[in-house]
């Protein structure tokens, strides 16, 4: 029995799953980047250089609400900063020689290390992030080109209601992952800060802010968890 081979073929079709499905997102940012007042050759940059979904939707995003470029960025970075984390443990996992290690770096986001984390193997794991990386890679990149390319055909997005896209698929994308009490404290806090303080600040700067509900929330279940064994002590 080639068991091998069909666990190979198993992390195969779970990787080209994920970057399947997430790759067609990249038609709605290549709509929105449009909308926003970027050209095509900006638009594909974007994906081809930074290639992080999450990132590139809060940079248009905020160019489109009329937010300075160096808001727009600086909320980009912040939330593409997450990638560094994976890339510690993904080092470690994949193991990777140094000649590979820029290029595949390139790839570090939440796709493939959802999938090469779940592995059970090395070899798995490296087939996992690869093939998520590189189906990712091709079909966000394809379908941004045609977002762009379909947003300047039809003229005005916001006619449309093609403007609406870019926030659509990145809550599609979130809501899966908020599992605990916790992460789902956290989202909801960060909405009501973005959207509380949308019309009093420029645009971008409330996405920004909207960060400090992660050590809010942790903070106060601390201080929560703390109170629980001080009553169980004091029991």
């Amino acid at each position: 029995m080639d068991v091998g081979g069909r666990a190979d073929r198993a992390v195969v079709r779970d990787a080209l799953g994920v970057g399947v499905a997430v790759g067609l997102s990249g038609f709605a940012f290549g709509v929105t980047s449009a909308g926003s007042g970027l050209t095509l050759p900006q638009t594909c940059a974007l994906s081809l250089l930074v290639f992080t979904g999450a990132s590139q939707f809060a940079l248009v995003g905020a160019l489109a609400a009329g937010g300075s470029p160096f808001t727009a960025a600086a909320g980009a970075f912040f939330l593409g900063v997450r990638n560094a984390f994976y890339g510690l443990r993904l080092s470690q996992l994949l193991a990777l020689p140094r000649a590979v290690r820029p290029f595949a770096a390139q790839w570090v986001i939440d796709e493939t290390a959802a999938v090469a984390l779940a592995q059970p193997t090395r070899r798995a794991a490296r087939l996992g992030f690869v093939v998520t990386g590189l189906s990712l890679y091709i079909l966000w990149n394809l379908t941004t080109l045609l977002g762009a390319l379909g947003a300047e055909a039809i003229g005005d997005t916001d006619a449309w209601g093609l403007d609406a896209a870019g926030p659509a698929v990145f809550l599609a994308l979130l809501a899966p992952m908020l599992k605990s009490r916790t992460e789902r404290a956290v989202a909801g806090l960060a909405v009501l800060l973005g959207l509380g303080l949308l019309p009093v600040l420029p645009a971008g700067v409330p996405v920004l802010l909207a960060a400090l509900a992660a050590p809010v929330v942790l903070w106060a279940e601390g201080r929560r968890k703390g109170q629980r064994e001080g009553q169980g002590d004091a029991r």
